[in-house]
C-alpha cells in the first residue's frame, strides 16, 4: 500500500512539473551565451527579452534552436521564438518549436 501511495505522489509531481510549462512567443535579441555573453563554456543559444524595463534571459533548447545557432553565433540578431517556457536551476528555459530572425 505504501509503495502505491509513493508512486502516486511521484507521478503527480511529475505531471505537475509538465503542467507548469507555458507555451509562448517571445521577441528579443538572439545571441550565443558563450561568444556574446561570456556566460557559458560552450555555445548555447539565448534570447534576451526586455519587458517593462526588465531584461530576462531565456536559454534555448531543442532541435529548432540547434539548427538556428549558426545565425546568431558571433552576431546578435533580432529574433522571434515560440515554444514552452520552464524554470530549471534558477534559469528560464525555452524549448523552441520555431525560431526566426526578424
Amino acid at each position: 500500500m505504501k509503495k502505491h501511495l509513493i508512486l502516486s505522489v511521484v507521478a503527480a509531481l511529475g505531471f505537475a512539473g509538465v503542467a507548469m510549462a507555458k507555451d509562448v512567443t517571445l521577441s528579443g535579441e538572439g545571441k550565443c551565451a558563450k561568444c556574446a555573453l561570456k556566460a557559458a563554456d560552450k555555445c548555447q543559444n539565448v534570447l534576451e527579452v526586455t519587458e517593462g524595463g526588465t531584461k530576462t534571459t531565456y536559454y534555448l533548447k531543442g532541435e529548432a534552436s540547434d539548427k538556428f545557432h549558426k545565425e546568431i553565433c558571433g552576431a546578435t540578431k533580432s529574433v522571434e521564438a515560440s515554444g514552452s517556457v520552464s524554470d530549471k536551476d534558477g534559469k528560464k528555459w525555452l524549448t523552441v518549436t520555431s525560431i526566426k530572425a526578424k
